[in-house]
């Protein structure tokens, strides 16, 4: 087994790996602190893993993709770290966040509608203002306040960066031909947001989750946007948030 310590969303993991891809792709984030919590990989967390997504592929109705063994144990990784941290008052969510003047904002919707896209519209617009935090699988602590971090795991374009901000919203995005963004209620909110947390096979870490998801919702502003592919978009949403 490989052995190293990273410090993720202000715990410090110390991963024992199979292979030693899954520290490379977390090397940003290397501490030699205390380990808080650890987690160990075997042959059949990544045949899990292998299984799960050739599922997935067929249900979607497309080729089942083949993945590496080094590859699959970086999810693997990562879903130990997700039920463990449940532990902290911390999720995993499914967006991208993207920081202007030290507060995040988290863009999520289903795959596909432009969460990426749009974030790349605010780096456009704001400039050196806005700073990626994470562009795929960010984590939130929360407790009196609402916290967001970024994670190694951090899309396909690799965006994101090892800092963490208070979450100021969380936005739904829909797309739309004309820009434009309203607040929206947490029961209106809620379907979305149990669809990109991660969810828990194990009851009662599903149900902390649950709990976790409730205060979220509670103590963070929630919009919906409509949007399109013009830099306007980026200015709409910041306007009606800020």
């Amino acid at each position: 087994m490989i052995s190293k310590r990273y410090k993720i969303a202000d715990k410090v993991v110390e991963i024992n790996s199979i292979h030693d891809k899954v520290h490379i792709y977390c090397a940003d984030y290397r501490t030699n602190e205390k380990a808080d919590y650890s987690v160990a990989t075997t042959q059949a967390d990544i045949d899990y893993e292998r299984e799960k997504s050739a599922h997935e592929d067929e249900v979607e109705g497309r080729p089942v993709r083949y993945y590496s063994d080094e590859y699959l144990e970086e999810l693997a990784v990562y879903r130990k770290m997700a039920e463990k941290m449940t532990d902290y008052n911390t999720i995993l969510f499914h967006g991208s966040v993207i920081a202007v003047d030290g507060h995040g904002y988290l863009f999520t919707a289903k795959s596909g509608t432009g969460k990426s896209t749009h974030t790349r519209l605010w780096r456009e617009y704001f400039g050196d203002k806005a700073v990626m935090v994470n562009d795929d699988k960010p984590m939130i602590h929360i407790g009196e306040t609402v916290t967001v971090y970024g994670t190694p795991y951090n899309g396909k374009h690799n965006l994101g960066t090892n800092i963490s901000v208070p979450l100021k919203a969380i936005c739904i995005l829909t797309r739309s031909e004309d820009n434009h963004i309203e607040p929206i209620t947490k029961a209106q909110a809620y379907t979305m947001l149990l669809q990109q947390v991660y969810r828990s096979s194990d009851r009662q870490k599903m149900q902390k989750i649950l709990m976790l998801v409730d205060s979220l919702s509670e103590k963070t502003a929630l919009y919906r946007l409509g949007c399109n592919m013009d830099i306007e978009a980026a200015k709409i949403a910041y306007e009606g948030m800020k």
